[in-house]
């Protein structure tokens, strides 16, 4: 079985890899010794939300993290499978997934900080990856168009009602008053509006259930 096959079993895919090099600092791999290679695990869409829900009803209530956990025991899987280890976005200490995604598939980011995909858009994300002892045959992906460029009027910028993104970055205390305030409550319920308002990867936006998710996790 390859790697992809056993990962599309929980909706999950390949995002790209990439070959370290010799003088590279690289996380330890499944010897323990520096990684030669990686390869990163996400989701182009909802592709893995229904297998996750899946999973959460069978899971405490009370559960903390729970796609986090998730995440992490599909992929461990997978990694055990295939004589890898499984490093997750939110493992200390933290490992440049950003970096890592940017060189594998040539990606660059958004106003938003979420990497701009030329079909995806904004919605996609990474929910682990596989380090290995030897490198891979695996082609990186080159510099392609950012669709960013070429978006003059930048909504993304211009719906948030806080303004909570800007040209200087992201309001995190501000994005977070709003949602706790009575004021909040749309955004809780239809998801980022800043991030709805780009008109890119419309096909794969996040089913309301999924963005309701993640806004709850955001400002707990």
């Amino acid at each position: 079985m390859l790697i992809g096959e056993a990962l599309a079993a929980h909706g999950l895919i390949v995002r790209g890899g990439l070959n370290f090099g010799r003088d590279e600092h690289a996380p330890p791999g499944p010897s323990g010794r520096a990684a030669r290679a990686v390869v990163l695990v996400g989701q182009a869409g909802a592709s893995a939300w229904p297998y996750f829900r899946a999973w959460r009803d069978s899971q405490p209530v009370d559960l903390r993290d729970p796609l986090d956990t998730w995440s992490r025991e599909v992929i461990g899987g997978v990694a055990a499978q295939f004589g890898a280890r499984a490093v997750s976005p939110s493992d200390r200490p933290f490992v440049p997934f950003q970096q890592w995604a940017m060189r594998a598939e040539g990606l660059r980011p958004s106003p938003l900080g979420i990497l701009m995909h030329p079909r995806y858009g904004l919605w996609h994300a990474y929910r682990g990856a596989l380090l290995f002892d030897t490198e891979i045959d695996i082609a990186t992906g080159g510099e392609g168009v950012h669709l960013c460029d070429a978006c003059v009027d930048k909504p993304c910028l211009k719906s948030c009602p806080v303004g909570a993104y800007s040209g200087t970055g992201f309001d995190y205390a501000g994005c977070r008053s709003h949602l706790h305030a009575g004021a909040g409550e749309h955004c809780m319920s239809v998801g980022c509006l800043d991030r709805r308002a780009c008109p890119h990867g419309a096909a794969y936006r996040y089913p309301p259930d999924m963005q309701v998710f993640h806004m709850k996790a955001f400002a707990a």
